[in-house]
């Protein structure tokens, strides 16, 4: 069979998406590399199905990272034998092309976002820039590629003409725990702590909330959130737990009386966003305050899985959680119909798209 290698920025401990297209290649026979990076504090490697490599830099953030990685990415690349390179997200997208294009191997472009539409890309002019010249470049170049919703799809074939397929972020099915009673109701935001997902608007909003909120995530917003955190005096009632592994985070996840998935609304990225958050909350079993973003409200019109929000200011976010903490009658409905959405959107329903998708190429 096959040897794929798939290239992200990441550590590759905590990529659950990863973890699930690589796993689902490699059990089906492909020869699978994922590769990340090693960065200060890292845990050692979990041992997986499929071979994992981290390459070590000397500068862990900003541009001089970027280019230091991608240098290093490109040498390792350029001696190591492959049929297929996929490229994840427009971060590592420059090495894979030029050394697939020297190589005359096969080229993949797996888009997790619209890099380019991020709010702390958009934020900086120059950075902006800079990403944007690098899609334009890159993107009409990779003509094999898939994404995460269908929005996203119909914008690259918009700009660029690629016709990318869809594979969502969707959690392997799971047996859920016994839990016989929740002794205390709290709240759980899971992934990424980075501008754009309203930690400027939650944090002030868990002042009128009768309950505990955990965090478990880092990002480029993490020190921020926890310092307005401090400010409001609200160190008691929110809790940052940093990085969890996959499988703690499984565990943690169901014991939640309500998940939450916020994103700002301005931003193409942040509004059309389809996060994996929420779907590991609906196979958890654990309802959910959402926004009511295009992707997200389709989904909930079929399954009913949420408590949508129009406005993510902290009035709003605080009177949904705490409604949905009080309506025992409406949240006990959201909780059944996620254990029926489960057995629908899960990752072994939506890895035959994947591996569809290999077959062909």
């Amino acid at each position: 069979m096959p040897t794929i290698i798939f290239t992200v920025t990441n550590d590759l401990n905590y990529d659950q998406r990863m973890h699930r297209i690589a796993g689902s290649l490699s059990a089906a026979g492909y020869r699978v590399l994922l590769v990340g990076r090693h960065r200060k504090g890292s845990l050692p490697l979990v041992e997986k199905s499929f071979s994992q490599k981290r390459l070590r830099c000397v500068f862990s953030a900003g541009l001089l990272f970027y280019a230091e990685f991608n240098l290093r990415l490109f040498f390792f690349l350029l001696f190591r034998k492959a049929d297929v390179v996929c490229a994840i997200d427009l971060d590592t997208i420059l090495p894979v092309y030029f050394t697939t294009l020297i190589k005359n191997q096969k080229r993949v472009y797996d888009a997790h976002e619209l890099f380019t539409e991020q709010k702390e890309v958009l934020t900086r002019r120059l950075i902006h820039a800079i990403w944007l010249a690098i899609e334009r470049f890159a993107v009409p170049r990779f003509r094999n590629g898939y994404t995460v919703n269908n929005f996203i799809a119909g914008e690259l074939t918009r700009r660029y003409g690629v016709g990318y397929a869809v594979v969502r972020n969707l959690p392997r099915l799971s047996v859920l725990p016994v839990i016989k009673e929740k002794k205390e109701k709290w709240i759980l935001y899971q992934g990424s702590v980075n501008e754009g997902r309203c930690f400027e608007t939650l944090i002030p909003a868990m002042k009128d909330v009768d309950a505990k909120l955990v965090v478990c995530g880092e990002g480029n917003f993490f020190e921020q959130a926890r310092a307005l955190t401090k400010k409001l005096g609200l160190e008691q009632k929110i809790e940052f737990r940093g990085y969890v592994l996959p499988g703690d985070l499984a565990k943690l996840t169901p014991t939640a009386h309500i998940g939450l998935t916020l994103f700002e609304q301005e931003g193409m990225n942040q509004y059309q966003s389809l996060a994996n958050r929420f779907f590991d909350y609906t196979m958890a079993g654990v309802p959910q305050v959402c926004v009511n973003y295009p992707e997200y409200a389709a989904i909930n019109d079929q399954y009913h899985i949420m408590y949508p929000v129009n406005s993510t200011d902290p009035d709003t976010l605080a009177r949904a959680m705490n409604n949905l903490m009080a309506d025992d009658v409406f949240y006990e409905e959201l909780r059944l119909n996620c254990l029926k959405a489960r057995t629908i959107l899960n990752w072994e329903t939506e890895e035959k798209k994947l591996l569809g998708f290999y077959k062909l190429l």
